[in-house]
């Protein structure tokens, strides 16, 4: 069966970070502490195929542990008892990631790739081992599926489901599972529907 691979990523901030674009003096560089992931078939009744979590020792750019601000951990949930206990290094999560995907394309709300491979390969000094042709936006998805410009600007992935009446489980927002998993329901909801077409997601 054909897939796609719905991903999201929560990265390190601390309040004020996105609008000034992470260049306060004492911001952290934005490389990521947790991936979430859903496996979404393309086919027949477009069932949900598994999921995959993970999260990382975020790490400096002198190869130091980051201290996670009280104020991402208000945001997202993750604690430093969950990275202590559960985080590993970069590659082993990227990798990990990469074998759940079995090759299939990875979509984010935007474009998490750029924190996922782009930044935090950077800041890590490592070579990234998924090339960015395997990254598309899902954005483009919900264009196509009639969604408003005017609602996509100001819609984020975890309100994406409500913004549709999809039913589905408790999430919990900047989660990146949950979040990932809000994308996921909504397009299979729209391809249920009709909204969207299974093709769209093999377009450049």
């Amino acid at each position: 069966m054909k897939t796609a691979i719905i991903f999201d990523c929560e990265f390190l901030c601390l309040e004020g970070s996105q609008p000034r674009y992470w260049c306060a003096a004492h911001d952290p560089d934005p490389v990521i502490a947790q991936i979430g992931a859903a496996r979404l078939g393309l086919e027949g009744d477009f069932p949900m195929l598994g999921t995959h979590k993970a999260y990382i020792r975020p790490i400096d750019r002198f190869g130091e542990r980051y201290a996670l601000d009280p104020f991402f951990t208000g945001l997202t949930g993750i604690t430093e008892g969950i990275i202590e206990a559960e985080g590993v290094g970069l590659e082993e999560a990227l990798a990990g990631v990469d074998r759940f995907s079995d090759g299939a394309r990875f979509w984010s709300w935007g474009k998490d790739e750029l924190n996922m491979i782009a930044i935090s390969c950077y800041v890590a000094g490592i070579k990234p081992p998924i090339p960015a042709t395997r990254f598309d936006n899902a954005v483009k998805l919900l264009i196509a599926a009639g969604m408003p410009i005017e609602d996509l600007a100001r819609t984020p992935s975890n309100k994406l489901a409500q913004y549709y009446g999809v039913e589905h489980p408790p999430l919990q927002g900047h989660e990146a599972l949950d979040d990932a998993l809000s994308v996921t329901y909504t397009l299979q909801h729209l391809m249920k529907t009709g909204k969207l077409r299974p093709d769209v997601f093999d377009r450049p």
